[in-house]
Order: structure tokens, then C-alpha cells, then sequence
């Protein structure tokens, strides 16, 4: 029988996110102010000391400048996240980061709601403003 505790599995560092997948487009409104709300329950990652899947919904709200994220794009981007350990809070961060250098928004806010592990519920948000 093989022990299942302290079980690793391998996963990718952060040079396996790619943010040069980012797309986007005109926005043709500069002077009226839109907020852009994007949600999928289909965000995951993985624990940086086992390996073990996170699954947790991902919330992105933005007030583009110039212009706004293609989402397509964005799927593809946020799929590089699924073999990368990354602590919950660095996720946040790092999307944020990001989305902010590829669309330079007049503001955006990231939210990354975890499923419950381990009897911890974690939520992360994270703001940018220019």
C-alpha cells in the first residue's frame, strides 16, 4: 500500500504564465465610462507545496482607458494558470499586474474566490488605480 500523505506532484513555475497571449481592442467610448465585469467559475492553479489542484471563481471588473480586453484572449492567458503553483494571494497579484500592462484601465479590481480546502474559504481581491 503506498502512503498518500506528503504526496508532491509536479507542476510548472511562473514562467509558465503567459500575458503575451493578452489581446485587445479600441475602446470607441473614451469619454463615457463603462464597467466591464468578466466572471468564470473555471479558474484554477495549483498548491505550490503539493501540487493539488485550486479550483475558485475569478472576477475582473474595469473601467477601460483605451481599450479593452478581447476575452478570448483572456481565456487562453488564464488557462497558462492551470499547471502553476501559486500561493492565492500572488495569483491575485499577478493577473492584476498583467491585465493592468496589456490594457491600462482607469481602474481594475481582481477577485479570486477559492473552494473551500481544508475548512479554509479564501477570497483575494486586489485593486489598481491610475
Amino acid at each position: 500500500m503506498v502512503e498518500a500523505e506528503g504526496q508532491r506532484f509536479d507542476f510548472d513555475g511562473l514562467e509558465a504564465i503567459r500575458p503575451e497571449l493578452l489581446e485587445t481592442f479600441d475602446y470607441e467610448y473614451p469619454g463615457r465610462e463603462a464597467e466591464v465585469d468578466i466572471v468564470t467559475d473555471e479558474w484554477n492553479c495549483v498548491c505550490p507545496f503539493s501540487g493539488l489542484p485550486d479550483f475558485g471563481t475569478l472576477r475582473i471588473r474595469y473601467v477601460p482607458a483605451g481599450v479593452c480586453l478581447e476575452l478570448k484572449s483572456l481565456k487562453y492567458y488564464l488557462t497558462t494558470f492551470r499547471t502553476v503553483g501559486v500561493y492565492q494571494e500572488h495569483a491575485a497579484n499577478r493577473i492584476l499586474d498583467d491585465l493592468v500592462a496589456a490594457s491600462r484601465p482607469r481602474r481594475m479590481e481582481v477577485t479570486l474566490d477559492y473552494r473551500l480546502r481544508g475548512g479554509l474559504h479564501t477570497v483575494v481581491t486586489v485593486r489598481h488605480a491610475s
